[in-house]
């Protein structure tokens, strides 16, 4: 007669695993620091020197490009 017994507590057992995970794993303040030092690790702040740089060479290469065009409207007039 105790067999009913044992299978509520499997059932509570299954029940209460998944949903105390769960709970624990939603908690932003177990995971805030780990997540801030990733998050600055894959996306550094900006120097001004690179993008700087990276800009001149994004206007080099337009310049260049478009010095080539021109070049080639007037050899096909």
């Amino acid at each position: 007669m105790g067999g009913w017994k044992l299978e509520v507590g499997k059932m509570v057992i299954y029940m209460a695993f998944p949903v105390g995970l769960f709970h624990y794993f939603n908690q932003p303040e177990y995971f805030e620091e780990w997540v801030t030092k990733i998050k600055q690790e894959t996306y550094p702040p900006e120097s001004t020197k690179h993008k700087k740089m990276i800009e001149d060479a994004i206007k080099d290469w337009n310049k260049k490009k478009e010095i080539s065009l021109l070049k080639a409207l007037d050899e096909a007039k």
